[in-house]
């Protein structure tokens, strides 16, 4: 890697927040909601779009529900795709759903005031996904990569990425280095650790009857389901970082039935990989047991996450970034997050990964969500700094 690659790399970036806005603007306006297979495909087809105009090749793997999933390659160059660690991928990864419901943009489009972005899903994550379709175009353009580049694009991460998580695996096992383009930190920071997540459903049966006239005939799966409640809740260790909460509930029949059903929705936040069999093994026994005798309880899970540690070869990634960005007048720092990302999918795997390297936004999932536009270059350009000192740092 010379200077001049460096210096013509960040160059080419630097003259494109315009149309970075401009991709983003179409994104952004969009309908992409995780059940929205139809739009997360829109999205797709953008992003297809724009890696046909550059040359960039681009491949859709069909999904049956969600949102298809993209791939665009770049090939190694030169000798360097012969020897060791060139020989795997280095993958730029992002998701295109998002938590709104249909008819958001038209609600709330997109919008830049004061140097502020907004709209649905415009920090989470489409701004990242635009930053990755960037950083593949100025090493189209300049060359200088210095292994095969993968950008990959999913349709349901919102969601535990029902199906896009087998993609992401084979993926990771494929990859030099991951760097997921999540929204950066309001502080600028990026997320070297996340939180593992299970998101899970309980069905209970109990037995109508009529709540005066023959209320002993009757068996509340309501009294079951608040009694799994406060047991459920007690699980929570802060200091280990074990958070459960049940987020939704919903049972009965009317207000004179004792209640014949009843259902909780279960979400479970860990730290350290061996704690989730620990957990869900107490969880379980609390879904099998009957707090009212005669109610029967069964549990689905809905999705899951892995949590993202920090290894070795993955310090040395921030550690590398960190000094990329600094160049760019960027201050970084390594920030730990309770939220979960398909980043824990791909480091499980083995894959040394860096999360949150996207522009910088914050309050996602919220009708407030923003972006600060002035972030979209340096970022991108601090990631192609970060990928050009990829051999440097033994990566």
């Amino acid at each position: 890697m010379s200077a001049t690659t460096e210096s013509r790399l960040l160059d080419w970036l630097a003259g494109r927040q315009d149309e970075m806005l401009a991709a983003l603007e179409a994104m952004v306006n969009t309908d992409g909601g995780s059940y929205d297979k139809a739009g997360v495909d829109a999205v797709g087809e953008q992003v297809r779009a724009f890696f046909s105009a550059h040359g960039i090749p681009v491949e859709t793997m069909p999904q049956a529900r969600f949102g298809d999933c993209i791939r665009a390659t770049l090939d190694a160059e030169g000798a360097e795709a012969n020897e060791g660690n060139a020989r795997r991928n280095i993958v730029l990864m992002g998701h295109r759903d998002t938590v709104f419901p249909k008819g958001e943009p038209e609600r709330r489009p997109f919008r830049v005031e004061n140097g502020i972005a907004t709209g649905p899903g415009v920090a989470d994550m489409k701004a990242g996904l635009v930053m990755n379709m960037f950083v593949m175009a100025a090493f189209k353009a300049v060359g200088g990569a210095p292994g095969p580049m993968v950008a990959l694009f999913t349709g349901d991460e919102e969601i535990g990425s029902p199906e896009g998580r087998p993609v992401i695996e084979a993926e990771a096992r494929r990859a030099r280095v991951v760097f997921n383009s999540e929204p950066g930190r309001a502080n600028g920071g990026v997320v070297t650790g996340r939180k593992g997540g299970v998101f899970m459903a309980v069905e209970i049966e109990g037995r109508a009857a009529h709540s005066g006239g023959n209320f002993e005939a009757g068996i509340s799966a309501i009294g079951e389901l608040a009694e799994k409640v406060r047991a459920i809740h007690a699980l929570t260790d802060l200091p280990r970082g074990i958070t459960l909460n049940v987020g939704l509930i919903s049972g009965g029949q009317s207000v004179n039935t004792v209640a014949p059903h009843a259902q909780m929705q279960i979400d479970l936040r860990y730290v350290e990989p061996g704690d989730r069999e620990e957990i869900m093994g107490r969880i379980h026994e609390i879904v099998a047991k009957s707090f009212v005798p005669g109610t029967r309880a069964e549990m689905t899970i809905r999705g899951e996450f892995l949590p993202l540690t920090q290894t070795p070869a993955a310090a040395r990634v921030f550690e590398m970034y960190r000094e990329a960005a600094s160049e760019a007048g960027l201050s970084i720092t390594g920030d730990f997050s309770g939220g979960c990302a398909d980043s824990g999918f791909t480091a499980a795997m083995g894959a040394p990964t860096l999360c949150a390297v996207g522009p910088v936004g914050g309050k996602a999932h919220s009708p407030e969500e923003y972006l600060e536009v002035a972030s979209m270059v340096p970022r991108a350009q601090a990631l192609a700094r970060a990928i050009l000192r990829l051999d440097r740092a033994g990566l």
